[in-house]
């Protein structure tokens, strides 16, 4: 028989110990969260805070909705409201919050053969591009660059060829080294730029936009959907990125100086 003290003391050992027992956290992200640095940075202080162990998925948004809509995962921050709106509305997921933003940017060869340096309207910019016939690469992956790619092109009612238009469904990073490496345009989301750029010929040549604003939010997988995913787990993740700590780690978090992410779930 067992007795009564050690079963005291270790329950009084659990409790002692927090969240160390907790089941990690499963978070889809994007590749422009992941390839700025920014999960790396928010992840330490997020498991300190909540003893939770943090696995980051990183893949397009359009892929990590996927994961979410399979009950593969925990939790989402992404960044392509229409797509965010429709998964939560077919009850895949819950508890939608916005958590921060960045933007776009045009970036190119330093020659700049079609002339969009310092074009402040991302249509005029696209018109140059289809004029010029000049190499695009397009990450072709059905993340949310891929989805405002495709949305520019639309609302500029142009259909780019296959003869300088290359779609290569590969991440931000890696279109960016394609893009430099044949001496070509492309649009990426702020963060990665900033990341990639000491390594890059390439030159940022158009932005500012308000059509290049690029909003992200969190969601958590919807429980009743999913009874296996750690829904706590999630919910402490959403309820710690929207905190004035999580926020605030946001806000500080620079490449060269330079702001990449602004929050939004917190005011100054």
């Amino acid at each position: 028989m067992i007795h009564k003290k050690y079963v005291v003391a270790v329950i009084l050992y659990i409790f002692s110990a927090g969240n160390n027992f907790a089941e990690p956290v499963r978070l889809a992200t994007t590749t422009s969260t992941d390839n700025s640095g920014l999960i790396r940075e928010l992840l330490p202080y997020f498991e300190k805070r909540t003893g939770n162990e943090l696995l980051v998925i990183s893949a397009g948004t359009g892929q990590a909705l996927r994961m979410g809509q399979d009950g593969n995962v925990d939790v989402l921050l992404v960044h392509e409201p229409e797509a965010e709106k429709r998964f939560v509305e077919a009850g895949f997921g819950v508890n939608r919050r916005p958590v921060m933003f960045n933007d776009f940017v045009f970036v190119g060869p330093k020659s700049d053969p079609v002339g969009v340096k310092d074009e402040q309207d991302a249509i005029e910019t696209l018109k140059k591009i289809f004029i010029g016939k000049h190499i695009f690469i397009s990450r072709g992956d059905d993340s949310g660059t891929h989805k405002k790619e495709l949305f520019l092109w639309e609302e500029a009612g142009l259909k780019p060829h296959k003869s300088w238009y290359r779609e290569v469904g590969l991440g931000m990073g890696r279109v960016l080294q394609i893009a430099d490496e044949l001496n070509a345009y492309t649009i990426s989301d702020r963060g990665t730029w900033l990341a990639f750029k000491s390594k890059l010929s390439l030159k940022l040549l158009a932005e500012g936009d308000t059509k290049l604003y690029n909003r992200y939010s969190i969601i958590a997988v919807n429980p009743a959907r999913y009874p296996g995913i750690n829904y706590l787990g999630a919910m402490s993740l959403i309820d710690w990125i929207t905190s004035v700590e999580g926020q605030e780690k946001i806000r500080n978090f620079r490449i060269n100086d330079q702001i990449l992410f602004k929050p939004v779930s917190v005011k100054n």
